[in-house]
This record gives C-alpha cells, sequence and structure tokens, in this order.
C-alpha cells in the first residue's frame, strides 16, 4: 500500500491543475460538489488503480482524503460516471499543462478495451480476440518525462497519422521520433516549430535533411533519448494498468487522459523527492568539509 504522505501529496497537487476547469457548469448547479473535487476524485480513482464503487468505498474510510478534497458528502459512483461523460476530452487534455522541452520524444502504443479476462478470451478460447483496441499516442518531454500531449484513436492505426497532432501548441529545440515516423511532410513540420527533426531516414524513403534545404547533423545521443517514452509507456500501465474497462470510445478517451494525469502528478512528485535528496546530500557533504 502507498505510504499516507504520498497520497495525501498527490491529492494536493491535483487540486492544483484543477483551476483550468470552471468550478460549476452552470448557475443552477445544487453544488452539493463542483467539478474541481469531482476530477480531483477520478484522477485519483486511476492512481489507486480502484473502480467508480472502489473508490468511494475507500473515500467513506479515509476522513484524512475527504478533508483534504473538502467533501462533506461523499458523491455517488454513478455521479462520477455522469461528470467524465459531459465532461470534454479538451477540457482534460488541458490539464497535463506542460507545452514545452528541450527534447520530445514521440511514439505510441495500445490498450486493451476488454472487459473480459485474458483467460477467457485466449487461453480458454472461448471466444475470439478482438483486433480493436484503444491506440495512444503522445510527445513527452525526454528529460524530465512528462506527458505533454496525446491523441487517442481506435486502433490498429498508422503512427504517422498522429504525429503532427501530438506536437501542435508545443515548443522544443529537437524532436526525436523512430523510423516509423519517417518523412519528409514530418520533418517540415518540426522544422516549422524552430525544431531539428531526429528521425532515423529508412532505405526507401530518400527523405535527407539536404532535399528540404537545411543541413542538420544526426546526433545519436539526442536520438536516443528516445527509449525513454518507452520507460512512460511502461510506467502508465505498470501503475494504472494496460486494459481500459469504459465501454464507449468516448469514456475510453478521458479514462486514458486521466491515466496520464496521474502520471504526471507521480512523476512531479518523484522529481521534488530527488531534488530534496540531492538538496540534503549537498547539505551533509557541506556540513562534513
Amino acid at each position: 500500500m502507498l505510504s499516507h504522505s504520498k497520497l495525501i501529496n498527490f491529492i494536493e497537487l491535483a487540486k492544483g491543475i484543477t483551476n483550468k476547469l470552471p468550478r460549476y457548469n452552470s448557475k443552477f448547479s445544487n453544488r452539493i460538489y463542483d467539478n474541481h473535487q469531482k476530477i480531483v476524485i477520478i484522477v485519483f480513482k486511476q492512481k489507486l488503480k480502484m473502480t467508480y464503487r472502489g473508490i468511494i468505498e475507500f473515500l467513506e474510510s479515509n476522513g484524512e482524503a475527504r478533508r483534504m478534497m473538502r467533501l462533506k458528502r461523499i458523491p455517488n459512483h454513478s455521479t462520477l460516471i455522469k461528470f467524465l461523460k459531459r465532461i470534454s476530452a479538451s477540457l482534460l487534455d488541458s490539464l497535463l499543462a506542460i507545452k514545452e522541452a528541450e527534447i520530445i520524444a514521440v511514439d505510441s502504443t495500445g490498450f486493451e478495451t476488454e472487459s473480459m479476462s485474458y483467460y477467457y478470451r485466449t487461453i480458454h478460447n472461448a471466444v475470439k480476440p478482438r483486433r480493436h483496441y484503444a491506440k495512444l499516442s503522445i510527445a513527452i518531454d525526454a528529460e524530465k518525462q512528462f506527458v505533454l500531449a496525446e491523441k487517442i484513436r481506435r486502433g490498429p492505426r498508422n503512427d504517422n497519422i498522429d504525429f503532427k497532432s501530438v506536437l501542435k501548441n508545443l515548443s522544443a529545440k529537437f524532436v526525436v521520433a523512430d523510423k516509423g515516423y519517417d518523412s519528409r511532410e514530418n520533418r517540415k513540420y518540426v522544422l516549422r516549430m524552430k525544431a531539428y527533426p531526429h528521425i532515423p531516414r529508412r532505405i526507401t524513403s530518400g527523405a535527407t535533411y539536404e532535399k528540404l534545404g537545411v543541413k542538420i547533423k544526426f546526433d545519436e545521443r539526442i536520438y536516443h533519448q528516445r527509449s525513454k517514452v518507452e520507460s512512460v509507456f511502461s510506467a502508465i500501465k505498470r501503475k494504472y494498468g494496460s486494459v481500459i474497462r469504459s465501454r464507449s470510445f468516448d469514456l475510453q478517451k478521458k479514462e486514458i487522459i486521466c491515466r496520464l494525469i496521474a502520471y504526471n502528478l507521480d512523476r512531479q512528485i518523484i522529481l521534488s523527492s530527488l531534488l530534496i535528496i540531492g538538496f540534503q546530500q549537498s547539505s551533509f557533504n557541506i556540513a562534513v568539509k
């Protein structure tokens, strides 16, 4: 079980990013719960890998969490589901917040959308496995490993179609991606961002930097920062799960975005802890001298 202090830190950070959301959808709202409280609960649910009923049971037994969220009453699980249906995916996406990095890495992965177990679907051979899944494309800060932007589609789809979408409104010095994103248009788009593309060229593509009128040296050290996006995918699936239980594709998208928000908050806690440890060690070294 996660430590009490980490859970409290997570709730505090989650409350801090909710300011971009309107507190109420209407002036006629009953105001029993506001949107800030609901989104904190939903993101906290992803943090704990719980169901809607599970997070309600947790809040009922944890007075400190209720106090942090300023909950006078605990909402029903259906209240949270209805809220997630109403809120737009673009509004949730705005909670990712960070839009700038020195090196941006782009890649994609898939999330299962099955409600039945792996054993039932495959080993038991009761039904044929479904081909469809949720395809997530992301852009990350390769240094701090924050998720900067996302694009979610029904899979299987070509990785290349979402390259420009995830880079829109982002700022970077370098953009790195694997050969699946090799195209002249992608390189032109990165150059228009005033960034340098580091995308390996396929033998058949012929899309060299020289043909774009720009001479850029391909730096292997910069390109290998791309592997960090795989670490981000691994962390998200390990911490919050690789299976999406929501039925509709709209809710599947929103559930994945909430996982990305939870991941960014957890990452912020980790980096803060490392900063404190580094400060303590430097203070100790100074004291010893």
